[in-house]
C-alpha cells in the first residue's frame, strides 16, 4: 500500500443474481483506473425490500477472487461478531492465496442489531464490541505471522493454534477498519494499515482524521503509515454523478486517500461501470 489517490466501487451482494454480480466486477477487473472493489458482509439486504435476496459473503468473495485476476477486494467491512477471530483469520487466508495476494482485509466492530437477533448472535454492548475487535485484530495477526500462537485474552482463546499456510502479501493483508467513535480511533491508530471512515460529510471526516491523527502521535506511530478511505453510495434520487464527484473531492481535500462510491443502487441500470469511470475516477485523476 502507498499513499497515492485509489478508487474503488462498492458493490454489495444484495437484489442481485451472482452472474449479474460477477458481470459487474469482471467489468471493474479490465479497468486499471479502478483500484479495488467491496462487498458488504451482511446476512439480510440493507435497503428495501429487506426480505430480498443477499450472499453470504466470504465464500462469495472467493467466487469472485477466483474469477477476477487483477483488482484488489475485500469487504466494506466484515463484522467481527459474526465468527471467531481465528476461523475469519483461515478465510481471510484462504483468499489471499485464491486471488493471488490481492486481499484487502476489512473487519468492524458489527452494528446490525437486528441481524444478530434474527441469527440467534450474541450482540454485545458497544464498548464491549470494540474491546472484542482489537483483541479479535491480535488474534488475527498471530495467526498470520506465528505457526502455532497461543493467546489469552478476555475473549478469545488459542492454544497451540496450527496456522498454515500463512498469507502471500508480507507481512499479511493491509487490514482496513471501519471506526467513528473515539473508542474505535484509537484501535485503529494501533492496528490499522487504513481507516473506513463512516463519516457522512467532508466536514465531519476532516474533524475524526485530525483525532486520529492525535491517537497516532500519542501511540508513536507515524500518521502518515495510515491511509484514509471514504466512501459513499450514489442514489440517483439524491445524487448525480456530476455531485458525487464534487463530494469525493470534498473528501479527498480532507485527507482520503482512497474514494470508495457504492453502485448498488443502479444495479437495473446499464454501464454503471463506465459511467463511474467517465464522470467519476478519470476526473479526479486528472485533478488531483
Amino acid at each position: 500500500m502507498n499513499n497515492q489517490l485509489h478508487f474503488g466501487i462498492h458493490a454489495p451482494q444484495q437484489h442481485i443474481s451472482y452472474q449479474q454480480l460477477l458481470e459487474l466486477w469482471l467489468e471493474a477487473d479490465r479497468e486499471p483506473l479502478i483500484d479495488h472493489m467491496w462487498l458488504f458482509d451482511h446476512f439480510m439486504p440493507l435497503s428495501e425490500p429487506t426480505d430480498g435476496p443477499c450472499f453470504e459473503s466470504w465464500t462469495l468473495l472467493a467466487a469472485l477472487a477466483a474469477q477476477t485476476e487483477r483488482v484488489r477486494l475485500g469487504h466494506l467491512v466484515t463484522g467481527n461478531t459474526y465468527r471467531h477471530p481465528a476461523i475469519l483469520a483461515r478465510q481471510a487466508v484462504t483468499v489471499d492465496h485464491i486471488s493471488k495476494g490481492r486481499l484487502n482485509f476489512g473487519i468492524g466492530a458489527a452494528w446490525h442489531e437486528q441481524e444478530h437477533q434474527g441469527y440467534g448472535l450474541t450482540f454485545p454492548s458497544a464498548a464491549e464490541r470494540v474491546r472484542r475487535l482489537d483483541e479479535s485484530c491480535q488474534v488475527i495477526r498471530q495467526l498470520w505471522t506465528e505457526t502455532t500462537p497461543t493467546f489469552e485474552g478476555r475473549y478469545y482463546q488459542l492454544h497451540e493454534a496450527h496456522s498454515e499456510p500463512k498469507p502471500l502479501q508480507s507481512p499479511f493483508p493491509p487490514i482496513f477498519i471501519a471506526a467513528g467513535g473515539e473508542h474505535m480511533l484509537r484501535v485503529v491508530a494501533s492496528q490499522a494499515n487504513v481507516w473506513c471512515s463512516t463519516a457522512h460529510t467532508a466536514e465531519d471526516f476532516r474533524e475524526k482524521n485530525a483525532r486520529l491523527t492525535q491517537y497516532c502521535e500519542a501511540i508513536g506511530r507515524d500518521p502518515s503509515t495510515l491511509e484514509r478511505l471514504a466512501s459513499f453510495l450514489i442514489h440517483p434520487v439524491d445524487m448525480t454523478f456530476h455531485q458525487a464527484r464534487e463530494t469525493a473531492q470534498s473528501f479527498i481535500e480532507a485527507g482520503a486517500t482512497h474514494i470508495v462510491v457504492n453502485i448498488a443502487a443502479f444495479y437495473q441500470q446499464e454501464e454503471v461501470i463506465p459511467r463511474v469511470l467517465d464522470q467519476i475516477i478519470k476526473p479526479l485523476k486528472q485533478s488531483n
